[in-house]
């Protein structure tokens, strides 16, 4: 469909440290790999998605959310003749820079360095996981990724603005990134409604009716599989229309980004960064069903009693940890202590808190806020 706008491997802007080229594996394929054995990946596994762990261990965390949304874009990639191996290691890597706690840490780790006039990001915390935090080579610090992996990782949810975050400017702001970063919100956009409406399901919060009386596209799924499969079970009828509605939303996907590449009539890879917006969307019917996903979930899942006790407690306790570290910056480990010499202790305290998974922030709570005298 879209070959034409393929970002050509060949023509990467490189790596910061010039290695020389692998004799089987091309350059965004040795970026997939090296995201897949970063400890950061590793750690993805203890995160929490949506739901807490140990309420089901069959609900998602955020590795295997990030596993499903490489699956739904390398294979929007495929049908689009994208470059497949870009999509993967963009879609691998979109997550790694979440703390602990899903978007309830990420806001109160905001909060927290608002207080010194800066900002927390889960997409340049990624980029500086990237650059620097993962060691595991001793020829260069972080990852040494390609241009175009770093560059999707801080722009594959939004564009940069000139000017505005000066730490950016070598990533073309201003500029649209490669359609292959373009299609990773939309993938993980299609992923987490999708996802979550099948764990929430399975928690209980809502029935397949109450999906059916909110979004209209599912209304049509589910009738179908009620005439269709009047013997199954409720749970297997939900799953058929569970399948059909992720078939329908990925479709959605290629098929808008399609139509929008034939509507901007672009050509190639560097005109799709010159386009006036972004290539990536879904159809029309696609996009009002994800919105109408979206305001489902949030209504009876996201904000439901339960999970907002369970995001009050996680940010209160993000909050104390993060004003006793800054508070006793001695009590950090020692190779964290070592970088308050040469950064500002809020911010060694606020990569270190987002580094956590969400076992062993509870863990460091307890033996120091929990334990002050220890």
């Amino acid at each position: 469909m879209l070959a034409r706008l393929r970002f050509p491997v060949e023509r990467s802007r490189g790596r910061l440290y010039p290695e020389p080229a692998h004799p089987y594996r091309n350059a965004f394929q040795r970026d997939r790999d090296r995201v897949i054995h970063s400890r950061a990946f590793r750690r993805l596994e203890a995160k929490t998605q949506v739901f807490a762990p140990g309420l089901c261990d069959h609900f998602r965390n955020r590795l295997t959310h990030t596993i499903e949304v490489a699956q739904i874009a390398r294979t929007a990639a495929s049908v689009l003749a994208l470059d497949e191996d870009l999509t993967e290691a963009l879609a691998l890597a979109h997550d790694i820079g979440h703390p602990p706690f899903a978007h309830a840490g990420e806001e109160e780790l905001n909060r927290q360095m608002e207080r010194f006039g800066e900002h927390f990001d889960h997409n340049l915390h990624a980029l500086r996981i990237v650059d620097s935090f993962e060691q595991r080579y001793a020829r260069f610090p972080g990852l040494n990724l390609t241009f175009e992996v770093r560059e999707g990782i801080v722009k594959h949810s939004h564009d940069i603005v000139p000017g505005r975050q000066p730490e950016l400017d070598a990533y073309l702001p201003g500029l649209r990134p490669v359609l292959e970063a373009q299609l990773i919100d939309l993938a993980d956009e299609v992923a987490y409604n999708t996802a979550d409406l099948d764990d929430a399901f399975s928690a209980g919060m809502f029935s397949s009716q109450d999906v059916a009386a909110s979004v209209p596209e599912y209304a049509a799924i589910h009738e179908a599989m009620e005439t269709q499969f009047p013997g199954a079970t409720t749970r297997e009828r939900f799953h058929e229309g569970l399948r059909q509605l992720v078939d329908l939303m990925v479709s959605g996907l290629i098929e808008g980004t399609a139509a929008a590449a034939r509507q901007a009539g672009v050509g190639d890879a560097e005109e799709v960064r010159a386009a006036p917006r972004r290539l990536a969307a879904f159809t029309p019917a696609a996009a009002g069903t994800s919105r109408a996903l979206k305001q489902f979930l949030s209504r009876t899942v996201y904000f439901s009693p339960v999970l907002t006790e369970d995001r009050r407690r996680s940010m209160s306790m993000v909050a104390e940890l993060f004003q006793f570290f800054c508070q006793s910056p001695g009590r950090l480990p020692e190779s964290y202590g070592e970088e308050t010499h040469r950064r500002p202790v809020h911010r060694v305290v606020c990569d270190y808190i987002a580094g956590m998974t969400d076992a062993f922030f509870m863990r460091t709570f307890e033996a120091n806020v929990g334990n002050p005298a220890a």
